[in-house]
C-alpha cells in the first residue's frame, strides 16, 4: 500500500490589511500650509491636495492616503512634525 500525501494548492498568505491615514480638520492651519504639506509629505498634486484641504475644512475628515499601517505610520509621524492632525483607521 502506497501513501502518497496530498497537498493543498492553497498556500496560506497573510492578508496585509489596508488601512487609511485621516487628515483631521484642525483651527490653527491655514489653507495653503496644509496644501503645501501634503504636496511636500504625501507627493500629492497641488489639485489633489486643494481637494483635501476643502474636503477637511467642511467634513472634518479626509482620507490622504491607503496602505499598510507600516507606511502610512512614517507619513503620520512627519506630518504631525508640521503641526496637522491626523490618525491611522
Amino acid at each position: 500500500m502506497d501513501y502518497t500525501p496530498e497537498f493543498s494548492s492553497r498556500k496560506n498568505k497573510t492578508e496585509v490589511k489596508s488601512k487609511s491615514l485621516i487628515l483631521l480638520n484642525d483651527d490653527y492651519n491655514d489653507f495653503d500650509y496644509v496644501i503645501d504639506c501634503l504636496v511636500l509629505v504625501c507627493n500629492q498634486t497641488p489639485l489633489q491636495a486643494e481637494q483635501s484641504a476643502v474636503i477637511t475644512h467642511y467634513i472634518g475628515e479626509c482620507n490622504i492616503k491607503s496602505g499598510t499601517f507600516l507606511e502610512l505610520l512614517n507619513l503620520k509621524k512627519d506630518l504631525t512634525l508640521y503641526g496637522l492632525d491626523l490618525e491611522i483607521k
